[in-house]
């Protein structure tokens, strides 16, 4: 028997509902949506207007501010408005929209991060190659490369949660439209589309992250050759992207890796890589009175 599809709109529980709470929260996220906002806004003007900036790190550096830029819009102006509101409602097709949004700049942010750990390799071990590795021509493919990724996993993605029916169930418990809430409500057996999803989201950001360790070790062993003052510098930098890389990818894992089942812990978990991650790049990037390119110390 076919399930038609009732329902119009779904209802956030948020981060929490607390009236002290959800004030607090108000004031803190709006916060951070700032210096989101400004940060990386920085980061895209300081990139473009300096062409000494022209380079490969930098160029991705502006994709990822771009990515930091709309990651947190698909859901951080939703959710700071929830918390003043009476009822937080999304319609159906705004819930469809921003579960696509999410998972395409939040898989591009992946892809992006991945390339940027590329370009400090091939900086510290490949120095009289660097540049013809990456050209101009390599740092524009491997970004639209990125792109697209990112597109066919947040349409497969959208895809596999919203041709189930909805029947009667609006209630997601989370602050934004994300597949595993969003499925639990679906009424028909979601099996099969949580395999998927694990194995849509999942292993791509495992992998992904598998890949940053395994390079991040080939650096480490190429630094020993390294001179004291380069290996501190590189050490410096590609830590501090590291510690990025780790902030985002490690909660990914957390909640796309895992089955259907949700778990309290899951919307904070989720704070750390549509907030705080793309809050912490600008701040690690352009904060610095040293120059943020981790190949420098490679090619002096």
């Amino acid at each position: 028997m076919k399930l038609a599809n009732n329902v119009t709109e779904f209802i956030f529980l948020g981060l929490s509902q607390d009236s002290g709470m959800q004030l607090m929260f108000f004031v803190l996220f709006l916060l951070f949506y700032v210096v989101i906002m400004v940060g990386n806004l920085l980061i895209l003007l300081m990139v473009f207007s300096d062409s000494r900036l022209h380079t490969p790190m930098y160029f991705f550096l502006s994709n990822l501010s771009f990515v930091d830029i709309a990651y947190s819009s698909a859901t951080a102006p939703k959710m700071i408005a929830d918390f003043v509101s009476e009822k937080n409602t999304i319609s159906y097709w705004g819930c469809i929209t921003q579960m696509f949004t999410s998972h395409f700049f939040g898989c591009a942010e992946i892809f992006v991060l991945t390339v940027m750990a590329f370009d400090c390799y091939a900086a510290i071990c490949q120095p009289l190659r660097y540049t013809v590795i990456m050209s101009a021509n390599a740092c524009t493919v491997l970004a639209s490369l990125s792109w697209l990724g990112a597109l066919g996993h947040s349409f497969v993605q959208t895809l596999l949660t919203f041709q189930l029916p909805f029947c009667n169930a609006q209630v997601i418990d989370h602050y934004f439209c994300d597949v595993h809430p969003v499925l639990k409500l679906a009424c028909a057996d979601t099996t099969l589309v949580n395999m998927l999803v694990v194995a849509n989201s999942g292993l791509i950001s495992l992998g992904c992250f598998l890949i940053l360790l395994a390079s991040y070790t080939v650096i480490l062993f190429s630094l020993r050759k390294q001179s004291a003052e380069s290996r501190h510098r590189a050490l410096s930098t590609c830590g501090s992207h590291l510690t990025v890389v780790t902030f985002f990818f490690v909660p990914c894992i957390f909640i796309y890796l895992h089955p259907s089942t949700t778990f309290p812990l899951d919307k904070a978990v989720s704070v750390f890589y549509t907030t705080i991650t793309p809050m912490l790049n600008p701040l690690i990037y352009t904060l610095r009175n040293e120059d943020v390119e981790c190949h420098e110390a490679a090619l002096e």
